[in-house]
């Protein structure tokens, strides 16, 4: 069974608001490795959700 609509927007608003903090955490910071993929990771996520 699927996510419904609300499901889903409630999930990209979740990832996109994570996004925001680790791209907050990355200005002070921006050599941090891990950071830099996790925000790769999520930018992908963000993306497939929208196709």
């Amino acid at each position: 069974m699927g996510l419904s609509k609300r499901d889903l927007t409630r999930k990209k608003k979740s990832l996109e608001l994570k996004l925001e903090e680790l791209e907050e955490k990355a200005k002070h910071n921006p050599m941090n490795r891990q950071l830099q993929e996790e925000i790769r990771e999520l930018k992908k996520k963000i993306e497939k959700e929208k196709a």
